[in-house]
């Protein structure tokens, strides 16, 4: 243990309440950096069904700096593939300028952001975190979550886990995952203003899954080779890509919500940036967006993205961008 230089790393401190309750003393000794990590440490204690998790005596409250791990962004994924920053960095250059992406380049990527989207995980979480009763209908609501996304209609619904079910039954099962942040949730907005948070209805949501690979997985080998050579069709392939992109823009710490004002159109994605809302298109294709344009009618937003699968263009305030090039937003 040499002082200035040795890291103590504590894994999975969920399951020692006195090694939680300590983080407070090793910071202040201040001769070794302290990292701990834990599974799923969204939910409190008493929310979580393992046996193995104890409560600490004392959180150690303005000791410690808590972060979420996610899976890998894509531009973390391009280092892993054999990209180096600078073939990352032209690739930053093409959003920053607007000039048009090679058709090479973009073929490229594009096949490395279908290769990270086939990445799997394993799903033994449920069964291990939530609590004896809470066990079945948690992992309902969380394999409703893909037959939800093939829907041409994405918002949840509880009558998907269960025929005539509500969110009696299944409410507090769908909060468990939202607060395991196994899913990532996005709310309808009442009015697109800022603050989003404050004009967000709590009763209509979308629940994505939080890796794009898991949900391929469950989807089955079939539907994971037809999105690998870009021949899937129907309202999932447009709920593969919303999730894609919700899965990106989490990571890039946005809280997630949309925009549906009445039953002909919807926003995806509306995030805060730079002062004020931004209304993010998403589209499997180049199609064109009759949401998206009602929108900057009536809203006049500063800017607007359109992500599409092809390439990279702008017309006035509507900027259109690949899938990938999310990770720069």
């Amino acid at each position: 243990m040499i002082p200035g230089e040795t890291l103590i790393f504590l894994d999975e401190i969920q399951r020692c309440g006195n090694a939680r309750t300590a983080i407070k003393f090793l910071a202040e000794d201040l001769r070794f950096d302290i990292i701990s990590s834990g599974s799923l440490m969204g939910l409190t204690y008493g929310e979580d069904g393992d046996e193995d998790t104890e409560v600490p005596q004392s959180v150690p409250v303005g000791y410690e700096t808590q972060m979420t791990l996610y899976s890998l962004d894509f531009e973390e994924f391009l280092w892993a593939y054999g990209y180096d920053e600078k073939a990352v960095s032209i690739l930053r250059s093409y959003y920053e300028s607007g000039e048009t992406i090679p058709e090479s380049i973009h073929e490229n990527t594009n096949r490395s952001s279908a290769s990270l989207w086939l990445s799997a995980e394993c799903r033994d979480d449920i069964s291990k975190h939530a609590k004896g009763r809470e066990k079945q209908p948690v992992r309902m609501c969380y394999d409703a979550v893909p037959k939800q996304l093939a829907k041409e209609l994405k918002k949840f619904q509880y009558s998907t886990v269960e025929k005539k079910q509500t969110r009696r039954k299944f409410g507090s099962s769908v909060q468990w995952l939202k607060d395991s942040e196994i899913v990532n949730a996005c709310y309808n907005i009442h009015e697109p203003y800022l603050p989003l948070m404050a004009n967000a209805n709590e009763d209509q949501f979308k629940l994505y899954i939080n890796d794009t690979g898991l949900l391929c997985c469950m989807y089955g080998f079939d539907t994971k080779l037809a999105v690998l050579n870009n021949t899937i069709k129907g309202n999932a392939r447009g709920g593969i890509y919303e999730n894609v992109i919700s899965e990106c823009l989490t990571k890039r710490g946005y809280t997630l919500y949309y925009f549906k004002p009445d039953s002909k159109h919807e926003i995806a994605f509306l995030i805060e940036k730079n002062g004020g809302i931004v209304p993010i298109e998403v589209k499997a294709g180049n199609n064109p967006t009759a949401s998206l344009t009602s929108f900057i009618r009536d809203f006049s937003p500063s800017l607007a993205y359109k992500l599409i699968g092809g390439r990279n263009g702008q017309a006035d305030i509507r900027i259109t961008l690949p899938h990938y090039m999310v990770m720069f937003l």
